[in-house]
């Protein structure tokens, strides 16, 4: 039963791989030996577990081949493998990257087949950012009190990821204000968020009366995983008639919220914790593109103002 409700909660267990031998100098070697580096149990839990994926499949299917006889043209030949899926596609890419930039800082490797292999090329669309009445239409579906409007106020009012909101609890509270160490990339460059409490986000924690350690939890009293958490707000959004919109999409909201209403890019980061303008600047991008389009017709004079040079527009002349 322990690992039925580990199901539901999204904590799948992982895959086991076939059995390859790993013979020395074989890339089923080199793979073993990288994820028993202190280097990758550094990584963040997601990143290991994208990267473990990608590798175990490679190994799979070539495990047994020679390390110092892999070309860049069969790096080309694995990732044209999955070019219906790019993003996939990449995934794998980065992953042997990732491994053999590992493996040539380490002596295990000494050229780099990946190097002259470039990712694909695709459109983004990136997740969807919420858009305020998509904001107004959730919170009428899911009114102050619930699980669910607590998980979106948590998601707007802190900028948190997936990995953040599933840890969050009283902890995170102290003098009104509302402070966490962000998950991602906690283990190499922790980025520390100290934010006040917004009154919505105090109300609906108050409103929901979670008595854990963590304010959201299963209908099992237990603590979400990223994933499980993911895939339960994508219901509460599908409820609310939103199936467009997820998790993810709220990070984009919140800096776009700050944005419209005047939050410089230093006073946006303060909140979201990116490290860089240009991080700030791809996220609020579209959100302040309507309203600079405003400012910039507004420019444009009127030609029933007094004293406008723009002709009117007139009739075609019949005559010509």
């Amino acid at each position: 039963m322990n690992k039925y409700y580990d199901c539901l909660d999204g904590k799948i267990p992982e895959r086991k791989s076939r059995s390859v031998p790993a013979a020395p100098g074989s890339f089923a070697a080199l793979r073993l030996a990288y994820l028993g580096s202190p280097e990758f149990k550094s990584l963040d839990v997601s990143t290991r577990a994208w990267q473990r994926r990608a590798l175990d499949e490679i190994s799979e299917a070539h495990g047994t081949k020679r390390v110092a006889m892999m070309q860049a043209r069969h790096v080309r030949t694995l990732r044209n493998g999955k070019r219906e899926t790019p993003a996939a596609a990449n995934t794998m890419l980065k992953a042997l990257k990732a491994l053999f930039k590992w493996a040539n800082e380490n002596g295990r490797a000494s050229s780099d087949p990946t190097r002259n292999v470039d990712f694909l090329k695709y459109a983004k669309k990136g997740f969807h950012p919420w858009s305020p009445s998509e904001v107004e239409a959730y919170e009428a579906a899911h009114l102050v009190g619930t699980t669910a409007r607590l998980a979106l106020e948590l998601l707007l009012y802190t900028a948190g990821r997936r990995e953040d909101v599933v840890r969050f609890g009283p902890h995170n509270l102290a003098a009104g204000r509302f402070r966490f160490v962000q998950g991602k990339n906690e283990d190499r460059a922790p980025v520390l968020i100290d934010i006040p409490v917004h009154p919505d986000l105090a109300e609906a924690i108050a409103a929901a009366q979670p008595s854990g350690a963590v304010f959201i939890l299963t209908h099992y009293g237990r603590p979400f995983t990223p994933n499980g958490f993911g895939n339960r707000f994508k219901k509460w959004c599908i409820q609310a008639g939103l199936p467009h919109c997820s998790a993810h999409g709220c990070r984009k909201a919140a800096a776009a919220r700050l944005a419209t209403r005047g939050a410089t890019a230093h006073q946006i980061m303060s909140v979201t914790g990116h490290q860089s303008l240009a991080e700030v600047e791809r996220y609020t991008r579209s959100a302040l593109r309507a309203q600079m389009a405003d400012t910039a017709m507004a420019l444009l004079p009127d030609r029933r103002s007094a004293g406008s040079t723009i002709p009117a527009n007139r009739p075609p002349d019949s005559s010509a």
